[in-house]
This record gives structure tokens, sequence and C-alpha cells, in this order.
């Protein structure tokens, strides 16, 4: 069954929709309760849905700026069903998060940022060049200044932030991550995990990971 995919407004989600929402999120790793979703239906201008059979498979919240002149899309709190179809409903929703940065920035490269608490959600950037952090790789002083953007751009306090390890100390409320498990955890490597082996889960510690799409390669979802 076609996955069926639709971003609108957030101002256009009813309360049913956020409930459904708050019903997704149980299944995963990061219960995000109806409280914080409508927050989140406030501070994000998009929020992409993602249907099989029209029962919801995921989500996503987004928003498409520029960010000292450089395209991007931010991406707030998410979650994909942890179901055997989980990589086709994480793929159409990236999809349709890149087909909205070509509208909205065509014929530029654009940077995709979100924060995560599981390896495996960093599934989410394979289609990125230049993922940061990655492993065996010691970011610029560029790189580490992007960082430093994404978190001003999440609300977070540059004193909770390590820009050499890209990890957000949390204040022990409910951090608003990509949440995805991967399907196949055991195929995940070594040093991609070592990037997360230092988060305190009960705190609310993230990994703040961003990475780029070519303007060559958005084109095709023009």
């Amino acid at each position: 069954m076609a996955i069926e995919v639709e971003t609108k407004d957030c101002s256009m989600l009813g309360d049913a929709e956020i409930e459904e929402m708050a019903a997704l999120c149980e299944e995963g790793n990061n219960s995000f309760g109806i409280g914080l979703l409508s927050k989140q239906a406030e501070a994000w201008v998009l929020v992409t849905t993602a249907r099989e059979g029209g029962r919801l498979k995921g989500f996503s919240f987004s928003t498409l700026e520029r960010i000292g002149g450089t395209p991007s899309v931010i991406i707030g709190a998410s979650s994909i069903q942890p179901s055997s179809r989980r990589n086709t409903v994480l793929r159409a929703v990236f999809t349709e998060l890149q087909r909205r940065a070509v509208m909205a920035f065509p014929d530029e490269d654009v940077v995709f940022g979100s924060r995560f608490n599981d390896p495996g959600a960093l599934e989410l950037y394979k289609p990125l060049s230049s993922l940061i952090p990655r492993p065996n790789h010691r970011a610029s002083g560029e790189e580490r200044a992007w960082g430093r953007r994404f978190v001003k751009r999440f609300g977070l306090s540059s004193l909770s932030y390590d820009e050499k390890s890209f990890m957000a100390i949390g204040d022990g409320s409910q951090p608003c991550v990509f949440d995805h498990t991967s399907l196949k955890p055991e195929g995940i490597v070594v040093e991609t995990n070592e990037l997360f082996k230092d988060l305190n889960m009960e705190r609310g510690d993230t990994v703040v990971a961003w990475g780029w799409a070519m303007s060559e390669d958005l084109a095709k979802f023009a």
C-alpha cells in the first residue's frame, strides 16, 4: 500500500490530529505528549504527515528559512512509527522535506538540521552530503559555527552545548528530537554509536546534527 504524504501549515492542525500524533509517539522511544505537540504546532510553520491506508505512520514539524542568508530546513519534533515499514515512511517524509526545500530555494544548496538521541535516526540523512557530526571527521571552525547557529535556532542555551561533541545537555524536559529507530541496529557502525555514547537520556541530552542537499540533487524533486 502506498504511503500518502501531506504537508500543511501548522495552524491547520486540529486537536484530533495532535491526539493521533501523541498516540503514535507512544510506540517510539520519545513519547511526545499532547501538550508538547501543541507547543510544536505553535513554534513551527509546517507539519508533514505520512499515512498508509488512512492511518498515521509518521510526522515531522519543520520550518524553511534562511540562516545568515543560507537556505535551511530546520526540523522539530518528529516521529516514525517503529513498524516493519519504517524505512519506507522515513524516506517518504524526507523526500517531502526535500521537495519543499527545492520549491522554496530553487537552484540553491540547502542545509537540513535537527536533533537526535538515537544513532539509528541519522538514517534520515542518508541522501545528504557533508554530514556533521560524522565518524572519523574533525569539524572545521565553520562547521562548528553551524552547530552554534542551529543551537540558537532550536532555542537552546549556548552554555549547554559542546561544539566539539555536538552534544546539547538537557534540562530534564522532553527533547524535541527526530524519533526513529533503525530496523537493523546491528548494522550501525561502531563509530556512529560512539557519537551518542555520552548522552544522558533521562536528562534529555541530544546530538545536534545537519547535512547538505546539493542543488543538483534537489532538482529531481522540483
